[in-house]
């Protein structure tokens, strides 16, 4: 209740299912935000912890579609973000499949950002793990500064444009961002949540395997039929 995007995103649904009916997530997966904002504003306890534990609140892609057509002014995505945050602040995504995928992307752009002040840079997209890039992506990784350097003069070099790298003043300022804001500490809880999990499922804690895994895996237990 107190999340911002909560406050935005819920205003005075009357359950018209206007964002279910555009919502592309809805055409594929087992998945309805109208009901998902159904259950929010029944304040059931119990069916919103059934939610923080569950795959739906995973299945969003955060379009916004459902944000310019509802014709109360809702945004049920915002609502799914604000979800999605207190699964994580509580712990309670390590208990779905597509909620401990979470450890992936803390551990693939959330730890890029610290480390190189971007989401993402070439060098880290990895070949093993995007098989989708193709062939030719190995290459492209092994070749990057020659490849690269042909679009900008500063690729992996401190200046000005684009793929140049972080100066350290920068990085210590976004490391600094992210102690101040409690992202360090959020990004601390996933962790310290998937470790928990890791070892309930068996894994050797939250190690590479289990990572692996988190991204890998797909029940197929998710999509409308």
């Amino acid at each position: 209740m107190e999340d911002v995007r909560f406050e935005e995103g819920l205003k005075s649904c009357m359950n018209c299912g206007v964002c279910t009916a555009v919502c592309p997530a809805a055409e594929f997966y087992n998945y309805d935000p109208r009901q998902i904002v159904t259950i929010v504003q029944t304040r059931d306890e119990a069916e919103i912890e059934r939610l923080l534990r569950s795959d739906t609140i995973w299945y969003c892609g955060e379009c916004m579609s459902c944000r310019p057509r509802c014709p109360r002014g809702n945004t049920p995505a915002y609502v799914i973000q604000a979800l999605r945050t207190l699964s994580q602040r509580t712990g309670l995504f390590v208990e779905s499949e597509k909620g401990r995928q979470q450890l992936a992307l803390k551990r693939t752009i959330g730890d890029n950002i610290l480390r190189t002040g971007y989401c993402i840079v070439p060098r880290s997209v990895r070949p093993d793990l995007h098989p989708e890039q193709g062939p030719i992506w190995q290459w492209i990784v092994d070749n990057d500064t020659e490849l690269y350097a042909r679009f900008s003069d500063v690729y992996g070099k401190e200046g000005a444009g684009a793929l140049r790298r972080v100066d350290d003043k920068t990085m210590d300022e976004i490391h600094r961002i992210f102690e101040v804001s409690g992202g360090k500490a959020f990004y601390d809880n996933i962790e310290k949540h998937s470790e928990r999990k890791a070892r309930e499922m068996g894994y050797d804690g939250a190690d590479e395997e289990y990572m692996m895994a988190t991204y890998t895996t797909n029940s197929d237990n998710h999509y409308e039929i």
